[in-house]
């Protein structure tokens, strides 16, 4: 059963005020940290500005990729309650969550089943497990049936090219958690007219549930 929302990819204040200020905000919303390559990365003298609001319960992620400790070292005191980690063996996942007193998104990037495997490297030490596409910022898409397979015990949250106009109770079986980022924005910008659909229609969802 689908029980969060995660919304990626933030890097302005009128977005983020809107998010927040919604009637039906999602339970997690996620900024690009140290990815330079993404066109929704934010430095860190913004991030500090942008962060720094009354969440109202809201979890924010600080997505990170391959962090070097000086980025952890910067972060560290900002207003984050998840680190999402891409590309970090367990054993620097575990050093990371202890150091930092941090929960973690661990994320895998999905092609094949061997793929899919990697969490269970990871399934004591994450709190939540992420099967994403490969493209990282570019929001490729992968065979959501690989995870059929995965065990329940793990909480499974859910990305790569996923459609804010989907129907997303396709995923209950798959996924406890649904992130979506690409397909919020509009010339590249994040479109709140997007994101009020998807928050009216998970709203719906929840209330079904």
């Amino acid at each position: 059963m689908i029980k969060g929302l995660k919304i990626c990819g933030i890097s302005d204040h009128k977005t983020l005020n809107y998010i927040v200020k919604h009637a039906h905000p999602p339970q997690f919303i996620g900024f690009i940290t140290n990815y330079e390559k993404s066109k929704r990365y934010v430095e860190f003298e913004n991030l500090k500005k942008l962060v720094n609001i009354d969440r109202k319960g809201i979890n924010f992620v600080s997505v990170l990729v391959n962090p070097i400790d000086e980025i952890l070292e910067k972060i560290k005191n900002l207003n984050f309650d998840y680190y999402q980690l891409y590309d970090v063996s367990p054993e620097t996942t575990k050093l990371i969550k202890e150091k930092y007193k941090i929960k973690i998104i661990s994320a895998l990037t999905i092609n094949n089943k061997d793929d899919v495997n990697k969490y269970k490297k990871y399934q004591n030490i994450s709190d939540i497990i992420l099967f994403d596409g490969k493209g990282y910022e570019k929001s490729f898409g992968f065979d959501h049936e690989l995870l059929n397979n995965v065990s329940n015990s793990i909480k499974k949250m859910l990305a790569g090219n996923i459609q804010y106009n989907d129907g997303l109770e396709k995923f209950s079986e798959i996924a406890d958690i649904i992130d979506i980022s690409g397909s919020l924005e509009t010339e590249g910008k994040k479109d709140i007219s997007k994101i009020n659909i998807l928050l009216e229609k998970f709203s719906k969802i929840k209330n079904e549930n």
